[in-house]
């Protein structure tokens, strides 16, 4: 594991250094706060423009460690959205993002210990995620997304896995459900039966995808037309592009969703949230766990 950067105190007590510097948020949410996000551990998987944007919001915020996985090279296209790699390619030619990243981060708050973890987020186990108090995946197969591994704690306020989440019945979730929740449904179901990565089906693909539509729709019963054909091409052909203002949009709902949960301070989201830039708007979906057999 590689990284730098840090700082810290007495077990459990903020520096004067570290009072000082996160005073402004200290006086939002309490030192206690504070104190919790200084002590928690963040895994991040998978550098693109949406995580470097939370990645900065959490270093800046003052979490204890932030370590990152991603082993894929630098590339020229990876420039688009990510300030995070300098446009210098003698800087970030033959490395990985999760290094070139790293060394951009410990620049932002030399106080925050920023890790790389080499590695395949599939193929990672319960053990190595016990180290974390958070992980965050991005453009993961709903496969990874959906393995178990971690520690489970019982809180009070009941949230549906992801598991439980994706396997309601459709005709039971309510008229006003997003229609971006059942097209990303769509096109997930058919990447993970076509083996392929978040993003790398395209508008070749179009009469394949209506047809697991189809199947789908009629399987859950659910009328087509609640996932405008329309509304798929449009996500085929996103792809993989990525827009910075989006992703600033993104990144900063995610850390503050991520600042919650560690800071115990307000409830987390409950809990898909969508962005549809098409529209501007952003849609919090309450998926509730699948009725009890009968």
């Amino acid at each position: 594991m590689d990284g730098g950067g840090g700082a810290g105190g007495a077990e459990g007590e903020l520096t004067a250094q570290e009072t000082a510097l996160y005073d402004r948020q200290i006086r939002v949410w309490g030192v206690d706060a504070q104190k919790r996000l200084s002590k928690a551990h963040v895994l991040v998987c998978g550098m693109n423009g949406t995580t470097i944007e939370f990645c900065k919001n959490i270093v800046l915020a003052g979490v204890g460690s932030l370590s990152l996985m991603d082993d894929n090279v630098v590339t020229e296209e990876d420039l688009n959205a990510n300030f995070l790699i300098p446009p210098d390619e003698s800087i970030y030619g033959g490395r990985s993002r999760a290094q070139v990243c790293c060394e951009s981060l410990i620049d932002f708050n030399p106080m925050v210990r920023v890790f790389v973890e080499k590695g395949d987020p599939s193929l990672i186990d319960g053990e190595f995620l016990d180290k974390f108090d958070i992980v965050v995946l991005s453009r993961a197969s709903l496969k990874t997304k959906k393995k178990p591994g971690g520690a489970t704690e019982q809180q009070e306020l009941t949230y549906s896995s992801l598991q439980e989440a994706i396997s309601v019945p459709w005709n039971s979730l309510p008229k006003k459900t997003a229609k971006l929740y059942f097209a990303m449904r769509v096109l997930e179901d058919y990447e993970l039966s076509e083996g392929r990565s978040p993003g790398e089906t395209t508008l070749s693909d179009i009469d394949a995808v209506l047809a697991r539509r189809k199947d789908m729709c009629d399987k859950m019963s659910l009328n087509e037309s609640r996932i405008p054909t329309t509304l798929v091409e449009r996500l085929l052909a996103a792809g993989k592009k990525e827009h910075p203002p989006v992703c600033a949009i993104l990144g900063g709902i995610l850390g503050q969703e991520v600042i919650k949960s560690i800071s115990c301070k307000g409830d987390p989201v409950k809990n898909f949230f969508y962005f549809d830039v098409a529209d501007g708007k952003g849609v919090i979906e309450d998926i509730p766990p699948p009725p009890p057999a009968k």
